[in-house]
């Protein structure tokens, strides 16, 4: 059976990506392949990563065009250009409108640092997670991936790990732990179930 095409829409670093590049080596990402990274900034590492692994990847960028319709409507072009079936939001700064989102429903997913609903939506994003966190005072965080909608993480939840915050955690030690023991475990189980999932719905 041909495997679900998957786009990882990336902005920074790429661990998550990595993570996902790693479950594909390993067979655990099986019923989906990474057709595509695509970034939207052109200084992304993650773009270092899909060359270094043989992935093709497109960069746009939103101030590239005059309206957030423009960018998308470009955006979808190089999704249809390589097939892609499914989009996995793999820390992905720009946010998505509800023109994009609902062309693909069910069909994009997304990973946030946080037992979502806690610290999510407008404004909660990367560190400000585990700012948040540590400054409510939680003992325990995690992870969530989740459907993409047209709310900030707003979507139907897939799966969610706890993570345990530790007395003396900074926010970046406590993102570096949530990042290892729930985005890079989460991301490629969930993708993994949306592309068999997508796959028998041939």
């Amino acid at each position: 059976m041909l495997r679900t095409k998957i786009a990882v829409f990336v902005s920074g670093g790429g661990t998550n990506l990595q993570a996902l590049i790693d479950a594909q080596k390993s067979g655990l990402l099986q019923s989906g392949e990474i057709a595509l990274v695509l970034a939207s900034n052109d200084k992304a590492y993650a773009l270092t990563r899909a060359a270094e692994n043989n992935i093709p990847s497109a960069v746009v960028v939103r101030k590239d065009f005059a309206t957030q319709l423009e960018y998308e409507e470009r955006v979808k072009e190089v999704l249809t250009e390589y097939g892609i079936e499914l989009i996995v939001l793999a820390g992905f700064m720009s946010i998505l409108s509800e023109n994009f989102t609902s062309a693909y429903p069910k069909r994009i997913i997304n990973i946030h640092p946080s037992l979502i609903p806690s610290f999510c939506g407008k404004g909660y994003y990367g560190l400000k997670v585990h700012e948040a966190a540590l400054a409510y005072g939680v003992k325990v965080t995690g992870a969530t991936v989740h459907f993409v909608n047209e709310i900030p993480d707003g979507g139907e939840i897939l799966l969610q790990k706890a993570v345990e915050v530790k007395e003396g955690d900074t926010p970046e030690v406590l993102q570096r732990r949530v990042m290892e023991e729930a985005e890079w475990v989460l991301l490629p189980r969930a993708t993994e179930q949306v592309a068999k999932d997508l796959q028998k719905g041939r």
